[in-house]
C-alpha cells in the first residue's frame, strides 16, 4: 500500500506548516497497530496535510496512499481515513444546500457558548466559536470559495484525483467495517458520475444493511443523490418515502422525514411536527447512550469530545430544522415538543437549536424561552449550561425565563462568577443572563460581588444592561473607579467596563473619578489613552464636560480632538473654538476621529455649517458606515433631505448592519423621512435577521441590535 511512496520528492512538497517531509512517516502510521499512533498521525493529517480544510501539494501526493490503506481490510480505523478522503474532494462544491446533519467524521465545533452540535461528513472541521449549532461544515473550509489562482487550481485537482478513486468508494460501501460503510455511502453520491448506479447500489445497499447508523448515511446518501440529480430524483424520494413508513425504526424515519422535507416536502405526512416528536421520543426510548470516547489527546480526540452525547439525534433534528427553514411556528412547535422530552439528552440538543432559530429568525419566542427556563432547575449541568448559555445571547427576549434565572442565581452562589484556569474571574452565565435581561433582581447580587476584593472582569458591561434599574450600585461602582492605579498598565482595561455602567447609571456623582482619569498623573497618561475618549464621553453625557475645561483644550492637538472638542461644545457652544478643529478632524486618516468630528458637528447643528464641504463629501463616499453618519449630521445642519435621504436608502441595502443608525436618523427626520417609508415597512415584514448573518456567523449583541432595529422602524412608522 505504500509502493512508490519513497519515490516522491516530498522535501519539494509544502504543507500548512512547511516541509512535507514528515508526511510519509504520518502515512505510514496511520496502520500503524497502536490506537495512539493512528490516532496522532490522523490529527497531523488534518493539522498539516490538510489544515482547515485546505489542499497543498503534498495533500495531492497522498490521495493514492490514502486510497490503498481504505483498502485494506487488515488497516484498523479507516473510516477516518475515508472521511479524510470525502474532505479533500470536497463536499460543499457537490452540495451546495448547506444541509444540516450528517454522519461519520468529525465537524466543526460552534454554537453558542463554544459547545455545539457536529454537523457534516468528512474530516476535523475548523473551531467557528460564532457559527451556527453544528459548527462549519466539514469541507466548506477547504474547497469553497477558493476556485481562482494557485489554490483554486489544487482544489479542482483534488476533486479530480478523488473522484478518480470513485470506484473505490463503490467497493468501500460493502466493506465489513460498518464506519467504512458510513462514510462511504455519500462519497459513492458525491464521487461517482454514474447515477444509476448509484441509485441502484443505494437501493441495494439499503435492503441489506442491519446497522443503523449505516442506514442513517444511507438516507442522508438518498436526499444528496435527490439534490445532484434531479432527473434521478423521483426513484430516490420514493426509497425516502417508503423509509419513512411504520416499518421502520423511528431513527431512520426521522432521518427519512428530515431528507423528504428537505428535497420532496409534498410528499410528507400530514402533522410532520408531532410525528417527529413522536418519533424522536420512541427513539429516546430505545436508545443506548455511547460510551465517552476515550483516547489519545489528540485534535481529533478533543473536539469528539465536544460532540453532542447523543450525536445521531441532534442531527436528524438539526435536519429537519434545516428543511423548514422559514416556517418559524412549526420550528418553534418542534423545539418545544423536544424541550418537552423526558430525555435530558434531547432537551439539551433542543437547547442549542432554539439558539439557531433566535438569531436566524424573529418571532413569539416566548413559549420556547420559558421552555429554556424550565431546564434550569435540572441536576444536568450540560443541559443547564446549555440552557443558560442561550438564554444569556438573548438580553431583553430572556424575560419569560428571568424567574427561573433569578431562582438559579439565589440557590447557587457558586455560579455567580467563573474562572478560567491562570484567569481573574468572570461574570457567571446565570447572573449574565439575568442581568442583561434587564431584571432589578439582578442588583443585590451585583452588589456583593462589587463589593468583594476582586470583582469579574466585564461586570460594569453587564451592569449597563439594567439601565436605571443599577442606580443602587452606583456607589460601588464610583468607589471601584477611583481605586483603579493610574500608572497601571491594566488600567483601561479596568475602567473600560465601569465607565460603561457609570454612564448608563447616569450617575453625577462620579464625575470627580472622572476627572481623575483625564489627569496629568505622571506616568498614567498613556496607560489611560484607550478610553480618555469614553471618559470625555461620560462626562458630556452626565452634564459636567464644563468642569474639565483645562484638561479637554490641552486635549484639542491630540488624537482626542474631535471628542474633545464636541465635549467643550456641549459646555461652552463657543464656535470659534470648536469649529476649526472639527474641520481639520474631518480630514483625518483615522476613521474614529473622523467618526467623532461627525458626530460633534451634528450636534452643533446650523452653527457647524463651515463644515458642509467637509460632510457632503463623507455622505457621497467611503464605506456606508461612515456615510450614515455624515448624512445624518447634514440633516443636523442643514434640515435638507436632497442629499440624506438617497445615502440613507443605498446604505441601507448595501450594508444592513448600519439600518439601526440609519433608523434612528430617520426617527430624527420625522416626516421628512416618509419617502422611505417603504424601508421600513418590507424590514417590518420580513421575519428574517438581518444583523445577525442568519443562522450562521453571530456576534454576541446581534440578536438585541435586531430587535432594537425592529423597535426603531415601528416608532418611525408611528410618527410619520
Amino acid at each position: 500500500m505504500f509502493t512508490g511512496i519513497d519515490e516522491v520528492d516530498w522535501a519539494t512538497l509544502r504543507h500548512a506548516h512547511g516541509s512535507a517531509e514528515d508526511v510519509p512517516g504520518r502515512l505510514r502510521a496511520l496502520a500503524s497497530p497502536d490506537a495512539a499512533e493512528r490516532a496522532t498521525a490522523l490529527d497531523g493529517m488534518y493539522g498539516a496535510v490538510h489544515h482547515q480544510g485546505r489542499v497543498y501539494d503534498s495533500t495531492l501526493a497522498c490521495v493514492p496512499f490514502l486510497f490503498a490503506l481504505a483498502a485494506r481490510e487488515d488497516v484498523p480505523d479507516r473510516g477516518g481515513i475515508v472521511e479524510l478522503l470525502v474532505s479533500i474532494g470536497g463536499l460543499g462544491d457537490i452540495d451546495g444546500t448547506g444541509d444540516i446533519g450528517g454522519t461519520g467524521g468529525v465537524g466543526g465545533v460552534g454554537g453558542v457558548g463554544g459547545v455545539g452540535d457536529i454537523g457534516g461528513t468528512g474530516g476535523v472541521g475548523g473551531t467557528g466559536g460564532t457559527g451556527d449549532i453544528g459548527g462549519t461544515r466539514v469541507g466548506d473550509l477547504g474547497g469553497i470559495g477558493r476556485e481562482s489562482g494557485e489554490e483554486g487550481g489544487r482544489d479542482r485537482r483534488a476533486r479530480e484525483a478523488v473522484r478518480a478513486g470513485a470506484a473505490s468508494f463503490v467497493r468501500l460501501a460493502t466493506d465489513p467495517e460498518p464506519a467504512v460503510r458510513r462514510a462511504a455511502a455519500g462519497a459513492v453520491v458525491r464521487f461517482l458520475d454514474e447515477p444509476p448506479r448509484v441509485l441502484e447500489l443505494l437501493r441495494q445497499r439499503l435492503r441489506g444493511e442491519r446497522d443503523d447508523c449505516v442506514l442513517l448515511a444511507l438516507t442522508e446518501a438518498l436526499g444528496l443523490f435527490a439534490h445532484r440529480y434531479p432527473a434521478h430524483a423521483d426513484a430516490a424520494v420514493a426509497l425516502l418515502a417508503e423509509q419513512s413508513g411504520p416499518s421502520s425504526s423511528p431513527a431512520l424515519r426521522l432521518a427519512a422525514l428530515g431528507q423528504l422535507a428537505l428535497r420532496a416536502p409534498g410528499r410528507l405526512p400530514a402533522g410532520l411536527v408531532p410525528t417527529a416528536v413522536r418519533l424522536l421520543r420512541e427513539r429516546s426510548a430505545r436508545r443506548v447512550l455511547a460510551p465517552e470516547h476515550r483516547g489519545p489527546d489528540t485534535l481529533v480526540g478533543r473536539i469528539r469530545r465536544l460532540r453532542p452525547s447523543d450525536e445521531e439525534g441532534a442531527a436528524l433534528l438539526r435536519t429537519l430544522h434545516s428543511a423548514l427553514g422559514d416556517r418559524v411556528d412549526e420550528r418553534l412547535a418542534l423545539l418545544a415538543g423536544q424541550l418537552t422530552s423526558p430525555d435530558p439528552v434531547d432537551r439539551c440538543n433542543a437547547a442549542w437549536m432554539s439558539a439557531v432559530l433566535f438569531r436566524g429568525w424573529r418571532g413569539d419566542h416566548s413559549g420556547v424561552v420559558r421552555l429554556l427556563g424550565a431546564q434550569l432547575g435540572t441536576e444536568e449541568d450540560r443541559l443547564r449550561d446549555a440552557a443558560v448559555s442561550v438564554l444569556a445571547e438573548l438580553f431583553a427576549l430572556a424575560a419569560p425565563a428571568a424567574d427561573d434565572l433569578h431562582a438559579l442565581v439565589a440557590t447557587r452562589p457558586d455560579l455567580w462568577t467563573h474562572r478560567w484556569e491562570r484567569c481573574p474571574p468572570t461574570l457567571g452565565g446565570p447572573l449574565k443572563a439575568l442581568a442583561r435581561s434587564g431584571d432589578h433582581r439582578a442588583v443585590p447580587v451585583l452588589a456583593q460581588l462589587l463589593a468583594g476584593p476582586a470583582a469579574p472582569v466585564g461586570l460594569g458591561l453587564e451592569v449597563a444592561h439594567l439601565g436605571r434599574a443599577a442606580i443602587p450600585l452606583a456607589p460601588a461602582l464610583r468607589h471601584r473607579l477611583g481605586r483603579i492605579p493610574l500608572a497601571s498598565p491594566s488600567a483601561a482595561r479596568l475602567a473600560a467596563p465601569l465607565l460603561t455602567a457609570v454612564r448608563a447609571t447616569g450617575d453625577a456623582d462620579a464625575v470627580p473619578e472622572l476627572l481623575r482619569l483625564l489627569s496629568d498623573t505622571p506616568g498614567g497618561a498613556r496607560a489611560r489613552d484607550a478610553v480618555v475618549g469614553q471618559v470625555i464621553e461620560t462626562l458630556t453625557d452626565l452634564g459636567a464636560a464644563a468642569q474639565a475645561r483645562p484638561l479637554l483644550r490641552r486635549l484639542l492637538d491630540t488624537r482626542h480632538a474631535a471628542v474633545a472638542a464636541g465635549a467643550l461644545w456641549s459646555a461652552d457652544g463657543d464656535v470659534s473654538a470648536v469649529l476649526p478643529v472639527l474641520v481639520r478632524e474631518l480630514t483625518r486618516a483615522d476613521p474614529v476621529a473622523r467618526q467623532h468630528a461627525v458626530r460633534a458637528l451634528g450636534s452643533m447643528g446650523p452653527a457647524a455649517r463651515a463644515a458642509l464641504p467637509g460632510l457632503r463629501g463623507l455622505a457621497r463616499s467611503g464605506p456606508a458606515h461612515e456615510r450614515v453618519p455624515a448624512a445624518c449630521a447634514l440633516w443636523r445642519v442643514t434640515a435638507d433631505p436632497g442629499l440624506v435621504r438617497p445615502v440613507l436608502r443605498a446604505a441601507w441595502a448595501e450594508a444592513p448592519r448600519t439600518r439601526v443608525p440609519v433608523a434612528r436618523c430617520l426617527l430624527m427626520m420625522g416626516p421628512a423621512a416618509a419617502p422611505l417609508r417603504d424601508l421600513l415597512t418590507s424590514e417590518l415584514a420580513a421575519g428574517h435577521r438581518h444583523l445577525t448573518g442568519g443562522e450562521g456567523a453571530y456576534g454576541s449583541h446581534d440578536i438585541p441590535a435586531d430587535e432594537e432595529l425592529v423597535r426603531l422602524c415601528r416608532e418611525v412608522l408611528a410618527a410619520l
